[in-house]
């Protein structure tokens, strides 16, 4: 399964992530959160149960995350997951300070990790975007057996290959080999440039 490979990147190279949740009053709070594993069931991180990002979750058990890896901007890979979250409580606690022993400084007794508690992101979507690549490359997934429809620009019938879209497309993904022209998605920024000088308005959002 091809989100499981981007679940070890995410917990392996990347790790520390910027997390959102919704407040009480519908506003969104970050947060910086380690995610510490996985498994093809979803990826998993910790919390203490006395924080204000414990009760978002438990009030409003969605979330976002964005983690990044790269020393440049045009070096850097990013995934980026939205999905739902359940409590584990203790079940996975063991596992998950094994394999962050850093865990043991910031809650060296066994009396002080009682306040912990484990939840897993266990369905949702997500997205690799790789800027050290060229052209760039992203590519959709899903997990936890939801159907869930990414929107794309694609190019309809109405083209009749004029290519003025060619010279406004920034990663030139466009491909004008058959009878209309294609978009190569996973190399498209989602600019919508090909869009907008389109004489024929053969580009469409799907």
């Amino acid at each position: 399964m091809y989100y499981v490979n981007l679940f070890k990147y995410l917990v392996e190279q990347i790790h520390t992530t910027v997390v959102a949740t919704v407040d009480e009053n519908g506003y969104p709070v970050t947060s910086a959160i380690d995610i510490m594993d996985y498994d093809e069931n979803g990826i998993y991180f910790l919390t203490a149960k006395g924080k204000g990002f414990y009760r978002r979750l438990k009030s409003k058990p969605n979330i976002a995350l964005t983690g990044v890896k790269g020393n440049s901007t045009m070096n850097s890979i990013a995934i980026s997951i939205c999905g739902s979250v359940e409590e584990m409580g203790d079940r996975s606690l063991d596992r998950l300070i094994m394999k962050n022993p850093y865990m043991n400084e910031i809650y060296p007794t066994d009396e002080s990790k009682k306040a912990l508690t484990v939840f897993r992101i266990y369905k949702g979507t997500g997205e690799l975007f790789d800027l050290s690549k060229k052209p760039i490359e992203r590519k959709s997934f899903t997990f936890g057996k939801i159907n869930s429809k990414v929107e794309t620009y694609c190019i309809n019938d109405k083209c009749d290959l004029c290519m003025i879209c060619k010279t406004a497309c920034p990663q030139q993904c466009i491909d004008f080999s058959g009878k209309i022209a294609k978009i190569n998605n996973e190399n498209c920024l989602y600019c919508g440039n090909c869009m907008s000088v389109c004489p024929r308005n053969a580009v469409e959002i799907i």
